[in-house]
């Protein structure tokens, strides 16, 4: 696939105004905020100047990324990944998970450097919320537990105030 196939013009202007910068390797806006804005695009595995890039599902809203920073410092990471350790059926249903994961990257490309590697963790524990987020954002409730029940922590807070494109600048310190 081509850079910015399927993404619109639109589309790659407001996620460079999220991003501070051009997005690289973005095929899809897989997830939109209320606002109608990119929340999350789906990535090439292989950046356009050769890169591995694991994370297929990349998270690009800056009130979202903000919000879900915030989880990650009230220590939701650790919790989540030692309740992964204890609960066989959560630790089976995040494997699933990252299999879906790497399934649908799989349908992007096929990158050696990166095979049986997904993203956020998965899937023995939880490295980055921002990836599994993005991950049940864009593909539906019902996937990824630990995505799901982050972003239930989540709220609505993080769209609720107005449109995510109309101001703050992003970080990318989840890729």
């Amino acid at each position: 696939m081509n850079e910015h196939s399927g993404v619109s013009p639109q589309d790659v202007a407001a996620i460079e105004k999220q991003l501070g910068r051009v997005p690289r390797g973005a095929v899809e806006v897989s997830a939109r905020c209320a606002c109608g804005c990119p929340t999350v695009v789906r990535t090439l595995p292989r950046l356009p100047d050769g890169t591995p890039f694991p994370t297929s599902f990349y998270a690009t809203c800056p009130r979202l990324t903000g919000a879900i920073s915030t989880l990650e410092s009230q220590g939701v990471m650790k919790e989540m990944s030692e309740r992964l350790e204890a609960d066989a059926d959560l630790a089976a249903a995040y494997r699933a998970a990252h299999e879906d994961y790497l399934r649908r990257r799989g349908e992007l490309g096929d990158v050696p450097e990166i095979d049986g590697i997904s993203a956020g963790g998965m899937p023995t524990r939880v490295k980055c919320l921002h990836v599994l987020v993005a991950h049940s954002l864009s593909v539906g409730p019902g996937i990824n537990p630990l995505g799901d029940e982050a972003l239930a922590l989540l709220g609505d807070a993080w769209w609720k105030n107005g449109c995510c494109g109309a101001g703050d600048q992003g970080d990318d310190d989840h890729e």
